[in-house]
C-alpha cells in the first residue's frame, strides 16, 4: 500500500483519519450527499461495502463527484469484484478474509488492498508473502484490544484496521495501540439518519469519530 491516495498525501489508508467509515449503500442517490457529509466531517476514506445492489454505483458516483473522499470497495470476496470495483473507481479494497487468487487479484489491481485476517498464523502468511497492512475481523469477535496487543511483540512489523463491534467507546482503545493504524466502523452512518437524509447529522458524527485520534492516546 505504497500509492499516494489523498492531497493529505497519505503513504497508506491507514493514515488517511483514525476511522474508516463502513457504509452499506441500498440507494444509490444517497451516495454522493452522505460521502460529501464525511468527508466534511474530516473522514475521507470511506469503505463502501459489496452487501448491496447498489454498491458498485454507489463507488462509481462517489469517485466521480466527490474529489476530496478516497472511496473503497468493502467485503471484496472475488477476484471479478476487485476488477469491478477498480473500474468503478475504487480506491482502495478490503476483504473479511483472503486466499491466494483474492491476494493476487488485489496486488494485480494497482491499488492499495487490505485482506482480512483473524488469526496469527494469518498474519504469518501475509508477512510471508510481503503485505504489511491487514484488517482485523472481526475485531471484538477475535480477541479485540488484548489480541492485537499480544501481536505487537512478536510480529511489530504487521499494521491494521480493526473492524467489527467496535463503536465510538472502544475506537480509542484500539487507536492508542502501536500496530493500529485506524479503525472501521458504521456508528457514524446510523441507517435511520441516512434513510432520512440526515446529512447534518452524519457530518457531526463523523467529526465527531475524526477526533477519536487525539482520544485515543498514542495513535499516530
Amino acid at each position: 500500500m505504497t500509492s499516494p491516495l489523498h492531497p493529505f498525501s497519505a503513504a497508506s489508508v491507514l493514515d488517511l483519519a483514525p476511522v474508516v467509515p463502513v457504509v452499506v449503500v441500498s440507494d444509490a442517490s444517497h451516495a454522493v450527499p452522505l460521502a460529501r457529509a464525511l468527508v466534511a466531517g474530516g473522514l475521507p476514506a470511506i469503505e463502501v461495502t459489496l452487501r448491496t445492489a447498489a454498491a458498485q454505483d454507489a463507488i462509481r458516483a462517489i469517485a466521480d463527484e466527490v474529489p476530496d473522499a478516497v472511496v473503497g470497495a468493502g467485503t471484496v470476496i472475488t477476484p471479478e469484484q476487485v476488477r469491478r470495483c477498480v473500474a468503478a473507481g475504487a480506491r482502495f479494497l478490503v476483504s473479511p478474509g483472503w486466499t491466494d487468487a483474492l491476494l493476487a487479484a488485489m496486488r494485480a489491481s494497482g491499488v492499495p488492498f487490505l485482506p482480512g485476517v483473524s488469526t496469527t498464523s494469518e498474519v504469518v502468511a501475509l508477512l510471508e508473502r510481503g503485505v504489511r497492512e491487514m484488517k482485523f475481523f472481526p475485531a471484538q469477535a477475535a480477541g479485540g484490544t488484548a489480541y492485537l496487543r499480544s501481536l505487537a511483540g512478536p510480529l511489530p512489523q504487521a499494521r491494521f484496521c480493526p473492524t467489527g463491534g467496535i463503536g465510538p467507546a472502544t475506537a480509542p482503545e484500539y487507536l492508542s495501540l502501536p500496530n493500529v493504524g485506524c479503525v472501521g466502523g458504521s456508528w457514524m452512518v446510523p441507517a435511520d439518519a441516512v434513510a432520512a437524509g440526515d446529512w447534518a447529522r452524519i457530518e457531526e458524527l463523523a467529526r465527531a469519530a475524526a477526533g477519536l485520534r487525539d482520544a485515543g492516546g498514542t495513535c499516530r
